[in-house]
């Protein structure tokens, strides 16, 4: 995913994205992310390498933001899809000034917003999730006494 293009020699360009405080070098989506995609964003097979290269646009564009203004794992492209991603330092390789690039590894997709209303507020979200979630493995306990 790295866009080495030179257009002299002895010219270095540099080959990441600034998101936030990372240097971003590389995207990885897990298949997780793969079949999320394909269920929740196009109903039509997207190959890894597709997604990846549409999130490498995303990235140079400037059209991924953080969810919350602290949080570093959610992420919306174009104010409206939701993201989930980690990010590791890539072994032994550094920009110019020596500070380390990372490659972005993209967990999961949520969803859309405009789709998913519930995404809107993701902590009341999660905690609905875990709430009906315990309510349901109550239950179960209670039908096996």
């Amino acid at each position: 995913m790295r866009d080495k293009g030179m257009e002299r020699w002895s010219t270095y360009e540099p080959f990441f994205v600034t998101l936030g405080d990372k240097r971003v070098a590389d995207i990885v989506i897990t298949h997780h992310a793969k079949t999320r995609y394909n269920d929740r964003i196009h109903s039509d097979i997207h190959s890894i390498d597709d997604i990846a290269a549409w999130m490498w646009e995303c990235l140079k564009q400037g059209r991924i933001a953080p969810y919350y203004r602290n949080e570093k794992d959610v992420y919306l492209i174009d104010e409206d899809l939701v993201v989930v991603a980690e990010f590791a330092e890539i072994e032994g390789e550094t920009d110019i000034s020596g500070n380390p690039l990372h490659k972005m590894i993209i967990v999961t997709f949520l969803g859309k917003m405009s789709e998913t209303i519930e995404l809107r507020d993701l902590k009341s979200y999660y905690s609905w999730l875990r709430h009906s979630r315990r309510m349901t493995l109550i239950k179960n306990t209670r039908k096996r006494k």
